[in-house]
């Protein structure tokens, strides 16, 4: 049966050799001792304090934090004692916007990344290779796929796929997950023509009403990814735990999943909630249902705002009004760089939207808007004013994501409405100079990710890696927060939205647990869960260029051993 999630397990390995000072104390009380003392340094991330020596553990949860000496006492015989060595201890890191299930989806797929390919052509060969190898009847499928991230914005369309194969049906994602790109022979399969009208939200790409091979969009993707061939319930566990596994190798504790459902309604949580049972879960999860499926939908299943445990929690309501930059399907104020995509799109028109925020805050849900062009957001927090009518939503905790081009009068009136904004800090590194040079232009690629703002307006934000459109890396976006540096040509965009290095170690800890309602976790203080990471160097004393080069030793959950490298 399901444990205790906030107990700690007996760890499956010994602990490192511990120190002399904190010796057991066989006069104190067995229900005042620790079940675990961490030799550190730990650094606590509360604001302003400084790394103490030790922290002692009991039931899940942090007794104390201080010097080795004043932790001495609340050692018994059988304390388990971990200690960090050379290294130090750091609060879990938070993830805060990521998708869990898409990507489990396609977890194993063929890597169409930049980074795996460094030429378009590249990307071709690859494809190629994997369709010579293919399996009678199989699907080539690939992912990761960024046209933005080579000159020209070369696109994978059905005019090169079918020059691979007319056979064998290939399907690529992008990394934004915005758009896929497929042969003809997948729609033939899936039975769509020129004449299929687009779905609602979504889009199949047409030029002199011909199909492109381009589909954009998640509706517009559904109707090509329902048809693919699916992963068992086993196969999608293991993918699920592979990618938590991964981001507790990065020291991340907590996650938010920010979409769920979309795919397979509420069995998404009851898979999630098997593997919970059988203590599979590296990670704890906070979810994000799919706003689109309408509050009846999972009131009706049993899902409600704040519902499971220490583990799982179902706590946010999830929309998306447009697309993605370097897609050039955000929604704009003015058109893109180089005449291509307009302006971008909207999914809904103002009425549509603040309907749909109704909904969810009605219902009890905190909501998190997907927002990256300067008009998306515009659209975004019209719709959360005329729900709010003049209160704040500070309480709620209603959020908007991604930011992508934020202007100004964006965080006043985020600010006024209490909105808090979580940024996908990958923009900046990976796509920051495309988009100043080809996309978007310098004065609105300075507009990316405005950490800084925010924090100077007081609010609180977050920084988040959209997984699997970025890696799960929180300490590398805190340090794109520092720096700002774009990956291309290491250029600074933005350089007033700079943060000093502990505000944007609080956007991936203690201000990324408030978003996630998170509050007994973030910092290392009493009474809040024992989530931690042990890792080769604190980033609280450490200089920030080497921050994305801090290995992780061991990740633990409520005292407990999660992850172990």
């Amino acid at each position: 049966g399901a444990v205790d999630p906030e107990r700690p397990k007996r760890p499956a390995s010994p602990t490192a050799p511990h120190r002399d000072a904190a010796r057991p104390d066989d006069r104190r009380p067995s229900a005042d001792r620790a079940d675990l003392l961490v030799l550190g340094p730990v650094a606590t991330g509360v604001p302003g304090a400084a790394p103490a020596e030790a922290m002692a553990v009991r039931d899940g949860r942090v007794l104390a934090t201080g010097t080795m000496a004043d932790l001495a006492d609340l050692r018994a015989p059988d304390t388990e004692v971990l200690d960090a060595g050379d290294g130090a201890v750091i609060p879990g890191l938070i993830e805060p916007h990521m998708h869990l299930w898409s990507t489990g989806v396609f977890y194993g797929w063929l890597d169409c990344s930049a980074e795996a390919n460094p030429t378009f052509d590249a990307v071709v060969d690859r494809i190629r290779a994997a369709v010579a190898t293919a399996a009678p009847g199989s699907w080539v499928c690939g992912q990761l796929f960024d046209p933005s991230r080579y000159p020209g914005e070369p696109t994978l369309d059905a005019a090169i796929l079918d020059q691979i194969s007319t056979e064998v049906p290939i399907v690529v994602t992008n990394a934004s997950m915005h758009f896929a790109y497929v042969s003809s022979t997948v729609f033939d399969r899936v039975g769509i023509t020129a004449d299929t009208p687009d779905p609602p939200s979504g889009r199949f790409y047409r030029r002199d009403g011909k199909l492109t091979g381009v589909v954009g969009e998640l509706n517009g993707m559904m109707a090509i990814l329902g048809h693919l061939p699916q992963k068992s319930a086993d196969e999608l566990a293991a993918s699920l735990r592979a990618i938590m596994s991964e981001a507790a190798s990065r020291g991340v504790t907590s996650m938010r999943e920010a979409l769920t459902g979309e795919l397979q309604g509420a069995g998404e949580i009851a898979l999630l909630q098997q593997m919970n049972a059988a203590q599979q879960l590296p990670t704890r999860l906070s979810l994000a249902q799919s706003g689109m499926h309408g509050a009846a939908f999972w009131s009706d299943a049993g899902i409600v705002p704040g519902g499971g445990d220490a583990m799982i929690r179902t706590d946010a309501w999830k929309l998306m009004i447009d697309g993605s930059t370097q897609g050039r399907s955000a929604y704009l104020r003015t058109d893109y760089l180089g005449g291509m995509g307009g302006n971008g799109a909207a999914n809904f028109e103002v009425d549509e939207l603040v309907a749909l925020v109704r909904a969810g805050h009605d219902a009890g849900w905190q909501v998190m808007i997907h927002a990256n062009g300067d008009a998306g957001i515009d659209r975004a927090l019209t719709a959360y004013e005329a729900v709010l009518a003049g209160a704040s939503a500070i309480e709620r905790r209603h959020r908007l994501e991604h930011i992508a081009v934020g202007r100004d009068e964006h965080f006043v009136r985020m600010q006024r409405a209490g909105i808090s904004p979580s940024f996908l800090n990958a923009h900046i590194y990976y796509w920051g100079a495309a988009l100043r040079d080809s996309i978007l232009g310098p004065d609105r690629a300075a507009l990316l990710q405005r950490l800084g703002t925010a924090q100077r307006m007081g609010l609180r934000a977050s920084l988040h890696s959209d997984y699997n459109v970025s890696p799960i890396h929180p300490l590398l976006a805190a340090r794109i927060a520092v720096q700002r540096r774009t990956q291309a040509d290491d250029e600074v965009l933005g350089p007033d939205d700079r943060v000093a290095p502990h505000d944007a170690l609080r956007a991936i800890t203690l201000d990324a647990a408030w978003q996630i309602f998170g509050d007994d976790r973030g910092t290392l203080e009493p009474g809040k869960l024992a989530d931690f990471a042990v890792v080769s160097a604190n980033p609280w004393t450490a200089d920030p260029d080497g921050w994305a080069d801090i290995t992780v030793s061991q990740t633990r959950l409520g005292g407990a051993v999660a992850w172990e490298g």
